[in-house]
């Protein structure tokens, strides 16, 4: 497929105002009783908007660039001789209001944009697996082709997503895969990651002490599998390194507030723990706080998930050790491009290219032929966290 360079790749203007590292509100703060989605997709066609418009009630962002510096290259338009201008492609999140979300909304919007495909994002008002399935239930009766959808818990989305291929509707994963999904699209090995945000956490720890990892909900698939491959990690390299026996594993709820109040829990009950594996981008500023609070800078450490404005200045003050991530608007997007490459009838595997920089070699997880990955995560530090600007 031909392919184009582009430089202001994902650079709609939006509102990133992620919840929790400054106070007592957060997603999960919204009425949980209705589920409720975003706002309905645009027209046919999903324009993007105008230059200097809002997207999703905020300020501008800067155009994405990879951590190498290059240039992110995309696909041209996509026109085959089936003409797919008709396709109607959803992508189903976790929580609407997440900041995490926020953003990846705006890389599904673009892919809209250039493709000149009709995808749009919905998702719940909170983080809640039954309010996730009523909105995948809505979508799929509205005649769809496929649905791209990042699960609260995997086996709860089981019956709706076979629903969805009875259907005859693609269904795409991320951050877990369900039994009924026809491809997991993953931005790296989750082992692979725990492993990486390990490595970051035993440099600021001096690769020994007592640490604890932290998941937003004990069934939430990917968090767990990147806190085991920390955890392994931890095992293989840092043998100086000792996860907290008493309480190895806890739980934010995905919510900022709590992973603060948690964290300081633990650094009272616990004083010999010296760091956090924070794995939730809700659990990383959390506790960060709880570190300050308690006069711990510098001698209690925490590395994990984290967005680059929700933990800048908190990087800075050393309060977060490095956080790391990958771009949730890029998954967006390479979900998107996935879609209509099944669509399309085309095969998705080993050197797959998705068009973006990070999806642009796709390996194929050697215990789970259904999985495919990328090579997405980047680490953020003093030095460089002021070159992301979501």
């Amino acid at each position: 497929m031909k392919r184009k360079m582009i430089n202001m790749l994902l650079c709609a203007t939006m509102a990133v105002s992620m919840v929790g590292c400054g106070g007592g509100s957060n997603s999960n703060d919204a009425p949980a009783s209705a589920p409720a989605e975003s706002e309905a997709p645009a027209s046919e066609g999903a324009e993007a908007p105008a230059e200097g418009e809002a997207a999703s009630g905020g300020g501008a962002l800067e155009a994405f660039t990879p951590a190498d510096g290059s240039a992110v290259a995309v696909n041209s338009i996509y026109k085959p001789a089936a003409d797919p201008s008709d396709w109607t492609i959803a992508v189903v999140v976790k929580d609407s209001s997440n900041g995490w979300f926020v953003r990846m909304e705006e890389g599904v919007k673009q892919f809209a944009s250039d493709y000149g495909i009709n995808a749009y994002q919905k998702g719940p008002v909170a983080t809640d697996a039954a309010q996730q399935v009523e909105v995948i239930e809505n979508q799929i009766n509205q005649d769809i082709d496929a649905i791209c959808v990042v699960p609260v818990d995997p086996a709860t989305c089981d019956t709706v997503l076979q629903d969805a291929k009875d259907k005859g509707i693609k269904v795409i994963c991320h951050e877990g895969s369900s039994a009924n999904c026809d491809i997991d699209l993953e931005a790296f090995s989750n082992a692979g990651y725990g492993a990486y945000i390990m490595d970051n956490l035993a440099e600021a720890m001096g690769e020994e002490g007592t640490y604890v990892t932290m998941v937003a909900h004990l069934t939430n698939a990917s968090q767990n599998e990147w806190a085991d491959g920390a955890v392994a990690r931890a095992e293989e390299a840092y043998p100086n390194l000792v996860n907290l026996e008493a309480s190895p594993r806890v739980e934010s709820e995905n919510n900022s507030e709590r992973a603060y109040e948690v964290a300081k829990e633990v650094l009272k009950t616990y004083p010999e723990v010296k760091g956090f594996v924070g794995t939730s981008s809700m659990d990383t500023p959390g506790i960060a706080r709880a570190i300050d609070e308690l006069g711990l800078n510098g001698k209690v450490f925490v590395c994990g998930t984290g967005m680059p404005n929700e933990c800048r200045e908190l990087i800075k003050s050393g309060s977060i050790y490095s956080a790391q991530l990958w771009d949730p608007a890029e998954a967006g997007y390479a979900m998107c491009v996935m879609a209509t490459m099944m669509l399309d009838g085309q095969t998705i595997g080993a050197g797959s290219d998705l068009g973006l920089a990070s999806y642009s070699d796709m390996i194929v997880n050697a215990d789970n032929s259904n999985i495919v990955e990328g090579a997405g995560w980047i680490s953020l530090k003093a030095d460089n966290v002021d070159n992301y600007n979501f």
